[in-house]
């Protein structure tokens, strides 16, 4: 191991007191030893992970019929055309509109004539028979504007303007110019592309940190050192049993529509802190599955092995361990050739086994 062979006398080859061990502080030197101080810091944890962005389905409209007719005019031709809030889709011809508007030109006539009615059983069949026109062209999405406009002119349209329920773009299109709908056939599918969902997962292990509201940072290749800030959104109540991950979806403001849906991207998850947690250094933990081993410095060339419960991990660059118990704030512990350390305890018990084994036979 690199180590000069050293005679073992009876008289030096001890654990010392507790479990101890002894090197001499030339050959810890040597050996490159170096250690950490067991410190409390607010610990947190930055969890980098992968993920695809995604259409935000808050913000995703469908745009349906609720009248049977042929599609007369089209004004928007192809998908992810662009469209802002209230701009015209497509006219679609409906002759059950056009019944139904003069119908509501009948029952205004009837209700006007029946209003001076000496009886009121009658002026309020009169009103009653207006009013479920009325009612079934605001089902239809008449607006309260173009039923006004009936009313003064008394000219019957036969085309309904459908138009888009936000700005964004159209993802689903789902007619042609001439075509024959059908009520409530979606026609198209506007996405308001503002903001945008990001899917990721995380494995089951770092769960715990990740909580809603958390602020996350996302990178994009095509866009090499443009960081993008957004939130964690929602954590879903459920684990992919054989990727053992779990999926989480965050949210991101995308007014220059820099994020596509579809692309790949690399993000960054802040955790919340832990306030005056106690910490280590995660190299500093000999882990041997079931246990898990420091070395605490008692002096120079005396080392205490020592069984710790530890936590999660995280810190600046996550390259630090929470200790649960074991450990004392201000403690020195050795965070490089422990290995060597170990080795070297395990020789010395093994020679002081040996040299107690001999005792027993010179007594005898």
């Amino acid at each position: 191991m690199g180590m000069d062979l050293i005679p073992v006398y009876e008289d030096e080859a001890s654990l010392g007191s507790g479990g101890t061990i002894r090197i001499d502080p030339i050959t810890v030197q040597n050996m490159g030893v170096r250690y950490g101080t067991v410190q409390r810091m607010d610990f947190s944890r930055i969890i980098r992970t992968v993920g695809k962005i995604e259409y935000n389905e808050d913000k995703l409209y469908e745009v349906s019929t609720k009248i049977s007719g042929w599609i007369e005019k089209l004004y928007v031709n192809y998908t992810g055309e662009l469209v802002k809030k209230g701009q015209p889709l497509l006219e679609i011809y409906s002759p059950e509109l056009v019944t139904t508007q003069e119908e509501y030109l009948l029952a205004l006539k009837t209700q006007r004539m029946l209003s001076e009615s000496s009886f009121e059983t009658i002026r309020e069949g009169g009103e009653s028979l207006l009013e479920s026109a009325r009612k079934r062209l605001l089902y239809w999405d008449i607006p309260p504007s173009e039923i006004e406009r009936l009313e003064k002119t008394g000219e019957v349209k036969k085309t309904v303007l459908m138009v888009s329920p936000a700005n964004g773009m159209v993802v689903e299109k789902n007619v042609v110019d001439g075509s024959f709908v059908k009520e409530g056939a979606k026609l198209f599918v506007v996405v308001d592309l503002s903001s945008v969902w990001v899917h990721a997962s995380i494995y089951d292990y770092e769960v715990p940190w990740v909580k809603a509201g958390q602020d996350a940072e996302m990178e994009l290749t095509y866009l090499p050192g443009k960081i993008f800030h957004g939130r964690v959104a929602y954590v879903y109540p459920y684990l992919r049993e054989k990727a053992r991950d779990v999926h989480v979806r965050l949210e991101f403001e995308n007014p220059h529509l820099e994020l596509k849906p579809g692309m790949y991207v690399t993000v960054r998850i802040h955790t919340q802190p832990i306030p005056d947690a106690l910490v280590i250094p995660s190299e500093a933990v000999i882990r041997s599955g079931e246990r898990n081993i420091v070395f605490v410095v008692r002096e120079p060339g005396k080392f205490e092995p020592r069984e710790i419960r530890i936590g999660e991990e995280g810190g600046p660059g996550n390259r630090y361990v929470r200790v649960l118990s074991g450990l004392l704030e201000g403690e020195q512990v050795v965070v490089s050739a422990q290995f060597l350390l170990d080795s070297e305890s395990r020789l010395q018990e093994a020679i002081q086994k040996m040299l107690e084994e001999r005792k027993l036979q010179r007594q005898e």
